[in-house]
């Protein structure tokens, strides 16, 4: 396999974020191998981190009148599309709770996504509330799934039924989601305002994003993914999390750089506080469903009028179109649903649903979603504001549209592969992989290490 297969996943990825083709020209690709999987999951790893490099380029060329080159380590990309910590002398919670899994029903097979205990709890509600996850396996084996999932959705919690690919197409999500684009763009003019757009934005050598402000409302796993890509570029990220909300296993791999915060935004109080952090905001990313937002009073028409010049990434999981686009939805389910985990149990020959080796919908989303701010961004120069939406489905169709993969020559992470540097996250020290991306005279790297959610106060650095 030559190390340009990558390259028509990122002439498409970058042609939906509008990028000119011309700067395809100051990419190039080093490092060889694939993750071993039913489809090109390293071609996407790649392609989606050249596409932010690339970004990252133009953006650099706006501000300094120079445009670096781009290079891009097939094999770390891949790798950091697992987990990038390794912790020394501690361990990492367990992904997933003990009830998450897939479960054989009577026609087939359901995933059942219950980290979150209120998804837990819905779940097992629907069950009967079950003592042992082995009591559940044998009341799922007499459901039906199609209707499994339904009670489970309807009642709160987060299932999918898997389906083959020919299934998902005749699905009306999986047709919704084939027609929208890979990333759906709404684009305006800013009015004349009082305090000039980005003002504290200081581009330094090196740090392009110095001073901007990101305003970081997602959670597992692709939009802490994007922030955590702007954070290593320089910006100011604030990640704000309701007070009960955690995710132990994943915090310490996306918290570098980042301020964490925690808010109620129901509250009177810190909704007034969060509108004052909007209005001075450069960046919002969220993984609000449609509606969501506006039903806490910050709809779109709001976030306009306070910050006119505001560049937004959003994320939904099944598609901005189609029934399910309101649905509750994480990697894994997505993948059962469109087909991914029933084509990795035909290539693998076994006989239980077959997911991708890592979670490469959510993390290719993520970088995708990066590079559109820094497009946004771009555009923010000339005095406009942008929003991007994207989802898990979407990316799901661009994976398989893609083909199979060349499935050679793949080695694990060894010692070689991290920087040398350890990291004192909140939990302890760790070692993190070198950075996959390389931008000429740019430097990838974090003002912090990983912290606990909660761990700051909801406000803007000084100066």
């Amino acid at each position: 396999m030559t190390m340009q297969t990558a390259l028509p996943l990122t002439e498409e990825i970058w042609s939906a974020l509008g990028g000119p083709p011309p700067a395809l020209g100051r990419l190039a690709f080093v490092g060889a191998g694939s993750l071993p999987s039913a489809f090109a999951v390293s071609d996407l790893a790649a392609a989606s981190v050249a596409t932010v490099g690339l970004a990252l380029s133009e953006l650099v060329a706006r501000t300094s009148g120079r445009a670096p080159q781009v290079a891009v380590d097939r094999r770390l990309a891949s790798l950091w599309f697992g987990w990038s910590l390794a912790p020394r002398g501690w361990r990492l919670p367990p992904a997933w709770d003990d009830w998450s899994g897939d479960y054989r029903c009577a026609d087939g097979w359901i995933r059942v996504h219950a980290n979150a205990p209120a998804h837990r709890n819905a779940a097992l509600r629907v069950l009967g509330q079950p003592t042992d996850r082995d009591e559940a396996a044998r009341r799922v084996a007499r459901l039906d799934g199609d209707a499994l999932e339904t009670a489970i959705v309807e009642a709160g919690g987060c299932a999918a039924r898997m389906r083959r690919a020919g299934e998902w197409r005749a699905h009306p999500q999986g047709a919704a989601v084939a027609a929208e684009p890979l990333i759906a763009w709404d684009d305006w003019r800013a009015p004349a305002r009082g305090r000039r757009a980005g003002e504290h934005w200081r581009p330094a050598p090196g740090r392009p994003l110095q001073g901007v402000r990101v305003l970081d409302l997602t959670r597992v796993l692709a939009g802490p993914v994007a922030t955590r890509f702007l954070a290593a570029c320089g910006a100011s990220v604030l990640r704000i999390d309701p007070p009960d909300w955690d995710e132990p296993a994943v915090v310490p791999e996306v918290t570098p750089g980042k301020s964490c915060a925690r808010m109620d935004l129901r509250l009177p109080r810190d909704h007034a506080r969060f509108m004052e952090l909007l209005r001075d905001a450069d960046v919002l990313v969220h993984g609000y469903r449609p509606g969501a937002l506006e039903g806490l009073g910050l709809g779109a028409e709001t976030r306009r009028a306070l910050n006119p010049g505001l560049v937004e990434a959003s994320l939904d999981a099944w598609g901005w179109t189609g029934p399910w686009q309101g649905r509750r939805g994480f990697d894994s389910l997505v993948q059962m649903s469109a087909g991914i985990a029933a084509a990795g149990m035909t290539w693998k020959g076994a006989d239980t649903p077959t997911p991708l080796p890592v979670q490469a919908l959510d993390h290719a989303t993520g970088w995708v979603m990066a590079a559109a701010v820094l497009r946004g961004l771009v555009r923010r120069l000339d005095g406009g504001g942008r929003v991007a939406r994207l989802s898990l489905a979407r990316t799901a169709a661009l994976l398989m549209a893609a083909g199979p993969s060349g499935d050679t020559g793949w080695r694990p992470a060894v010692a070689a592969d991290y920087a040398p540097e350890e990291e004192a996250t909140d939990w302890g020290p760790a070692l993190r992989l070198r950075q996959p991306l390389s931008v000429a005279e740019v430097r990838l790297q974090w003002a912090s290490p990983a912290r606990r959610l909660g761990s700051d106060a909801p406000r803007w650095p000084a100066g």
